[in-house]
């Protein structure tokens, strides 16, 4: 079959997020300039729960804003037009298959899901990114699919390096060519990984049932684009059937509601138009609001929804307090809490980390940190020189700063455990972690002291200390302690994140 226009569009778009998802990647250059974060960046639903939760405005998301205009003019058509995640569903659902429809999701299912997240995000609680359609597809690449096309690409390269034998330089610059190009820059295993991708498969596995049923009973983006698209003057004619074919129903990806096409499901992929044996349908601008039909959901739903959105504010701040101390953030972020009303939690900053530092929250900051990026200096650090996190935030929750300024922000500060640490507790010398530090005057030192040594006998010992006032906390001194379990200095978290004093030069 021909393609249709929107599935054309819907195949560039997805090609585009694919092209934009391997650029946002460290390539052997300092600057990003094209990311995959151009997608959050025009969604409505990223945009209203930050501005709900934040309670300011960053010209950062004016792209959603332009997206809401435009679906307030035409109605739903991101759906069935540039939707990655659409897309990718409608590539795997095979439309011969009769579906079945799952009670249980029909009715008021996706306001429940919609308006309680934007309660909470009223209540300074932004879960948004967790079920934000954009943000489920590109965690499940970024953690599971990406780690693992590099693991089997490289492994694969092995295996045909073994096969040709003497021969296998030959091919050599086609792998250089794949690693600058394609593959990942580094080879990491995420936390959430598995969760990650289960969620996207139950998302791919709910479409055996009903075609769009993601889309149709469950997207928070779906719902919401659906209640600002019963205002749009852009609209199928006619609304409903027009005979007894039924043509248009089977073709339909979001099913007609009885013998009419509710106009806040329609996603426009203009399926009906393009098969009609009859040619009568059409897509016009036409006055009135036509197929809109009665506002749902219910009062009992709004305010069900809200009160939702509060209780779940509650439950949702709770923090181990054991964790909090070991709770670091990216650098540049000074206030924990206007972080996580910011933080879109889309996988973004992890991806592009240079040094593996940034790894995704499981439950160290409470289910509102779910995703968010900690540091953890025992797996990675932060690179001195490195701005990329910034550079690829969707919605500055992560600022983008300079080189200098980056330098200068405090993510934590380095703590020696004298119980671990082999000049106090082996009465040995160790410097590497004063070697390791990347402050051009070093912000960890040492100075010769006379110990016992453990044989009895006196001796000179080189121990490290910590000069607080210009550490900032990147964490490359846990990192390379030679240690191979519990480091013997530690990265804690700081209530005064100002910035330190020192700026420039060095480098890990």
């Amino acid at each position: 079959m021909k393609p249709t226009s929107s599935r054309t569009s819907q195949l560039a778009f997805l090609a585009l997020f694919l092209v934009l998802f391997v650029q946002t990647e460290y390539r052997g250059r300092d600057e990003i300039n094209a990311a995959v974060n151009a997608f959050f960046r025009a969604d409505p639903l990223v945009f209203f729960s930050y501005l709900l939760a934040a309670k300011t405005w960053t010209w950062l998301l004016l792209p959603a804003v332009l997206m809401a205009v435009t679906t307030l003019l035409l109605g739903r058509f991101f759906c069935g037009w540039i939707c990655p995640l659409g897309t990718v569903l409608d590539l795997v659902t095979p439309k011969s298959r009769t579906r079945r429809p799952i009670a249980a999701l029909k009715g008021n299912l996706k306001y429940w899901l919609l308006l309680p997240i934007l309660a909470a995000a009223l209540f300074n609680l932004n879960l948004a990114g967790l079920l934000d359609p954009m943000a489920i597809l590109l965690r499940g690449v970024t953690f599971f699919l990406y780690p693992l096309l590099g693991l089997g690409a490289r492994e694969g390269w092995v295996g045909l390096y073994h096969l040709l034998g003497e021969r296998r330089d030959a091919i050599a610059p086609a792998y250089e060519l794949l690693h600058a190009h394609l593959l990942p820059f580094r080879e990491t295993l995420y936390p959430l990984a598995a969760f990650s991708a289960l969620v996207l498969l139950a998302i791919i596995v709910l479409e055996q049932f009903e075609e769009r049923n993601w889309c149709r009973n469950l997207c928070p983006l779906g719902t919401l684009l659906g209640l600002l698209g019963r205002f749009s003057l852009f609209r199928r004619i006619p609304a409903g059937l027009c005979g007894d074919c039924g043509k248009c129903r089977e073709l339909c990806p979001t099913t007609f509601d009885r013998d009419l096409l509710a106009k806040e499901e329609c996603i426009l992929c203009m399926e009906c138009q393009l098969h009609c044996p009859h040619q009568r349908i059409s897509f016009r601008l036409a006055a009135g609001r036509g197929n809109a039909g009665p506002f749902l959901p219910e009062r009992r739903v709004l305010l069900g929804s809200v009160a939702t959105g509060l209780l779940l504010a509650i439950p949702a701040r709770f923090r181990p307090p054991e964790k909090g101390e070991r709770l670091l953030r990216p650098p540049g972020v000074r206030d924990e809490a206007e972080f996580l009303n910011k933080c879109v939690r889309c996988g973004e900053c992890m991806k592009v980390c240079l040094k593996n530092a940034l790894y995704p929250a499981a439950w160290q900051a409470g289910m509102e940190g779910l995703y968010t990026p900690l540091v953890v200096p025992r797996l990675g650090y932060c690179e001195y020189n490195c701005t990329l996190c910034g550079q690829v935030c969707p919605t500055g929750a992560i600022p983008k700063l300079p080189a200098g300024a980056k330098q200068r922000e405090v993510i934590g500060k380095a703590v020696l455990d004298k119980n671990h640490c082999l000049p106090f507790a082996k009465r040995i010398d160790c410097m590497v972690c004063e070697e390791h530090c990347p402050i051009p005057s070093k912000a960890i030192r040492t100075r010769e002291v006379e110990v016992l040594g453990l044989d009895g006998v006196r001796k000179k010992v080189r121990e490290p200390y910590v000069v607080e006032d210009i550490c900032n906390g990147c964490g490359i001194c846990e990192n390379a302690c030679p240690l191979e379990t519990k480091a013997g200095i530690e990265v804690f978290g700081v209530k005064n994140r100002a910035p330190i004093a020192e700026a420039t030069g060095g480098g890990a």
